[in-house]
């Protein structure tokens, strides 16, 4: 099971933002020396809920600074990107990284509808665009004398520079809120990232992901390594004590979805309240017992067990959450690194 970092970081003012983006960028480096396997970017604009905004722009700073770490997207929103830029962007800093880029996509955000209206596209349209954008994406990495006309997008180009690093390039991993959009990854033998959810629904995706890759054909080599290339989005928090690590995580926890509800219901008009309101939401997302992970070593040790025992790919971890201290959430990855991931990757000696 590999280990990642969500650096999701939120600044609740504009007088706020530089530091927390100067952290952000102390964290990645950070991460990179625990050795932790990835370090993940979101995207989201206009409300402080992730303050470097464009996960392209700080991918290339991360890349600049960090020297073994993998560098992903949960996710590129790709209805608001245009998809040769994106694609020569990505093929930029997959060379500044040396080839360690994943390109995570989605369709974008479900709910944050004044995201879509400050770069003036129709929210409904977000899943085709993503699609459109996939195609060309790898089309634009692997063509020569490439041309596609198609619903949203009309492009013509001789050849894509600078080329990716990664051949035929870099990986791309859809983001799926929804199992029949796990169930479409399956069957195109592709890996996916799972959005934020509890245990057993979990092992419900992953079981269902498995057969069906099965039932579309895949042998067991092509399973496992889809199922090692998945990730699930983990929030979690470690202290020296359960007692400590309760008192930090939780309030920051609920302060971090109450921002969030408080930035759809002042930026949303009427209408796009009305709209989320009627939606179904993941109940994970706001649960403090499917939501958040937290404890000592060895409490955080003991639950991930149980999602080890699933049989996932890799967990995304988003560790500072929402406006925690910096101090804290240091102190937090440094345990986990130290004290947690060793468990999973080395042989567990306590048991002889």
């Amino acid at each position: 099971m590999k280990f990642s970092n969500f650096l999701f970081p939120e600044s609740k003012t504009p007088a706020d933002d530089f530091r927390v983006i100067e952290e952000s960028l102390d964290e990645a480096v950070l991460t990179d020396e625990l050795g932790f396997d990835a370090v993940w970017l979101a995207e989201h604009h206009f409300d402080g809920g992730c303050v470097y905004v464009d996960p392209v722009t700080f991918a290339a700073a991360i890349a600049a600074r960090t020297k073994k770490i993998k560098i992903g997207f949960a996710v590129a929103q790709m209805a608001l990107h245009h998809p040769i830029r994106f694609a020569e962007q990505i093929a930029l800093i997959d060379n500044i990284s040396r080839g360690r880029m994943i390109v995570g996509v989605g369709r974008g955000t479900a709910y944050n509808f004044y995201e879509f209206r400050g770069y003036g596209i129709d929210p409904d349209e977000a899943h085709e665009r993503l699609l459109e954008v996939e195609d060309i994406l790898i089309e634009s990495w692997t063509t020569e004398n490439y041309k596609h006309v198609g619903k949203y997008w009309q492009v013509e180009l001789p050849v894509l520079r600078p080329q990716v690093y990664q051949k035929p390039h870099p990986p791309i991993i859809r983001a799926c809120s929804g199992l029949e959009s796990t169930l479409e990854m399956a069957r195109e033998g592709r890996p996916f990232l799972m959005n934020l959810q509890s245990d057993q629904t979990t092992k419900e995706r992953m079981d269902l992901y498995r057969s069906t890759m099965f039932e579309a054909g895949f042998d067991e080599e092509a399973v496992a390594r889809c199922v090692a290339d998945s990730w699930v989005w983990r929030n979690i928090f470690v202290a020296d004590t359960d007692a400590e690590a309760e008192a930090i995580a939780v309030p920051h926890f609920r302060a971090m979805r109450a921002y969030l509800s408080d930035n759809r219901a002042r930026m949303n008009t009427e209408e796009e309240r009305a709209a989320q309101a009627a939606a179904v939401t993941g109940a994970a997302r706001d649960s403090i017992d499917h939501g958040l992970i937290f404890g000592s070593p060895e409490t955080v040790r003991q639950r991930l067990e149980e999602v080890d025992n699933i049989g996932v790919g890799g967990i995304i971890i988003h560790f500072r959450l929402g406006a925690m201290p910096y101090a804290a959430n240091e102190h937090s990855l440094r345990l986990f690194a130290e004290e947690v991931a060793p468990h999973f990757r080395e042989p567990d000696t306590d048991s002889n």
